[in-house]
């Protein structure tokens, strides 16, 4: 199978050198910009292509589009000519795969690998979860295989129940890593440093590997501690949307342990 990637930010630049591992044939990258895309090919040993899109190979079996979802639709629908017989697939969380007969493509797909993904630092696949959706049989049978090259946990979705999971993934990882970043800035004020916080984090997803979240929560609001919860706002007086983010969870934690 002749992979083109379209685009070549943080999900390609992991996701396509662990295809070509794998033994896929990526023989093409493209990217709005010509650092990216030369940055990758690199990587790959493969073709850069920037700037128009319409300047893409019109010979591979599997077209990978990367890009954000602002643009997604536009992409699509101007790699449609000279390529009707290809398959396309995008690796969006909350993108449709109606988007692609929209822009008259007959063979769409999805192809999401649930991870965060960050440039110069590797992922493992063999622990990513793949959500694949497709058209046609023989187009599951076929991104599946790829994926499961990759990992040996791969599942068939629905666009629906995929917005679902990356909504959940919102809360679960960037929301997550977010308080982090509230956490190392008033750790920084104290003259503290981040890593105190790592096995404490890790504790956390330990529990969290045997137990519902739920049942893991522990802290001063589920314990309904007023009087910590009091001091800690006074703390935060000179930060109001952090003291507000502070008592919206606090008060959703209670909800969740009445």
């Amino acid at each position: 199978m002749r992979i083109v990637f379209i685009g070549a930010g943080r999900l390609a630049s992991n996701l396509a050198p662990a295809l070509q591992a794998s033994g896929a044939e990526v023989v093409e990258v493209w990217s709005r910009t010509r650092a990216s895309a030369e940055t990758l090919a690199a990587q790959l040993g493969c073709r850069a292509v920037w700037g128009c899109v319409d300047d893409v190979c019109t010979t591979a079996d599997l077209y990978l589009l990367s890009v954000t979802d602002a643009v997604l639709p536009q992409v699509v629908a101007r790699l449609h000519s000279h390529r009707e017989q290809a398959l396309f697939a995008h690796t969006a969380g909350s993108m449709p795969l109606t988007l692609f007969p929209e822009a008259g493509h007959a063979r769409g797909a999805v192809f999401y690998p649930m991870q965060t993904f960050s440039k110069g630092r590797s992922v493992d696949f063999r622990q990513v979860h793949f959500f694949v959706e497709t058209a046609f049989e023989d187009d599951y049978r076929s991104l599946d295989a790829l994926a499961q090259q990759l990992s040996p946990h791969v599942h068939r979705s629905t666009s629906a129940s995929r917005r679902r999971l990356h909504l959940a993934a919102v809360f679960a990882c960037n929301f997550v890593n977010h308080c982090c970043t509230l956490a190392d800035d008033l750790l920084h004020d104290g003259d503290l440093d981040f890593s105190v916080m790592q096995p404490l984090l890790e504790e956390t997803v330990a529990k969290l590997r045997q137990m519902p979240p739920a049942e893991a929560q522990t802290g001063p609001a589920v314990r309904r501690d007023d009087n910590v919860m009091g001091m800690q706002r006074a703390m935060l007086a000179d930060r109001p949307d952090v003291q507000r983010l502070y008592t919206l969870l606090s008060e959703s934690i209670q909800q969740y342990n009445i």
